[in-house]
């Protein structure tokens, strides 16, 4: 992997690149990897993902908070279930926001990365105030001797696969929606933190999940899988404000349904395969109690008929 400016690694030197921010890395953008992955076989080069960080919007506009579907550790590590040979990660910042589209092609693409091909989005703006289009990039780089695949939409049905839209199903809490357009289950990843211990009072230890404070997940309970030391563990998680208790910060509680064992200070990946309901807050705690006897038999159900959609795992995976 290549982080930042600097030499290029030898097992992706001459690399045909997909060129992206690629948040969701969903079914659209592993279309475009796709044909960069198809450009490289024919020219008999390497395949690589040239992305960017931090995602430009959130350089644009620093004082707003972003619902990134995959932030970088999360895109890095599914990156590399999807068949390539390596990836580079370019900072966004002024000097990249400032660079001209003619000189992001001659300049970085040719110059500095020799990339030998590279294949993009329809919808792939580049340069100092997004003056690059899909058609300058096809244009200009194939002057500039580089194989060139510009990438038409892809539809799901009347939708248009997006991250947009695939945002706008996981507020609505469709995690089923959201995994069939983005062609997986969608992951989080976060480092098991202490709580109050009150699920262990309970009866239902949790591991408790700080999420970016972008998320928009809609707040409920879902029906979950873990990866744990390599393996996938069945689970129920209530992401939301715990309105019985203290209708604090959103927080994601994973319980792992048979399992035991010290989470704490581990990072976690955690895919969501079925909604179950609306987060409530509740008259007392024993009747919390068995609606969470519920909640664990509903997620136990859901979790072995699967989801409603083909909607394969990519856990475990690696660390990124």
């Amino acid at each position: 992997m290549l982080r930042g400016r600097g030499p290029v690694p030898a097992a992706i030197a001459g690399a045909v690149a997909a060129l992206g921010n690629f948040d969701g890395l969903h079914r659209g953008h592993r279309t475009v990897i796709e044909a960069a992955r198809g450009l490289a076989r024919r020219l008999g080069r390497p395949a690589a993902l040239l992305t960017f960080e931090p995602h430009p919007r959130m350089f644009f506009r620093p004082q707003e908070t972003m619902f990134r579907l995959t932030p970088e550790p999360v895109k890095l590590a599914m990156a590399q279930r999807l068949g390539l040979d390596g990836v580079i990660v370019l900072p966004f910042d002024a000097a990249m926001a400032a660079t001209s589209a003619e000189h992001f092609i001659d300049g970085l693409l040719v110059a500095e990365l020799g990339l030998s091909g590279v294949a993009a989005g329809h919808d792939f703006h580049f340069g100092r105030g997004r003056e690059g289009t899909p058609g300058h990039l096809a244009q200009q780089a194939s002057n500039a001797g580089l194989a060139v695949e510009i990438v038409p939409p892809l539809r799901d049905g009347e939708e248009p696969v997006s991250s947009s839209a695939i945002r706008a199903r996981l507020e609505e809490g469709d995690v089923e929606a959201a995994a069939r357009l983005i062609g997986s289950r969608w992951i989080v990843r976060s480092t098991v933190q202490h709580g109050d211990k009150r699920g262990r009072t309970l009866g239902f230890p949790t591991a408790n999940l700080k999420l970016d404070a972008g998320c928009r997940l809609r707040h409920g309970i879902y029906a979950v899988r873990a990866a744990l030391d390599g393996r996938l563990v069945d689970g129920v998680a209530s992401f939301g404000r715990r309105p019985t208790f203290d209708d604090g910060a959103p927080l994601l509680e994973v319980f792992l349904l048979d399992f035991s064992g010290d989470l704490y200070g581990r990072s976690l990946d955690v895919e969501f395969v079925a909604w179950i309901r609306g987060e409530e807050k509740f008259a007392s705690v024993d009747d919390l109690v068995r609606q969470m006897d519920r909640d664990s038999a509903a997620a136990r159900a859901a979790l072995m008929r699967g989801p409603g959609v083909p909607a394969p795992s990519l856990l475990p995976l690696a660390s990124a």
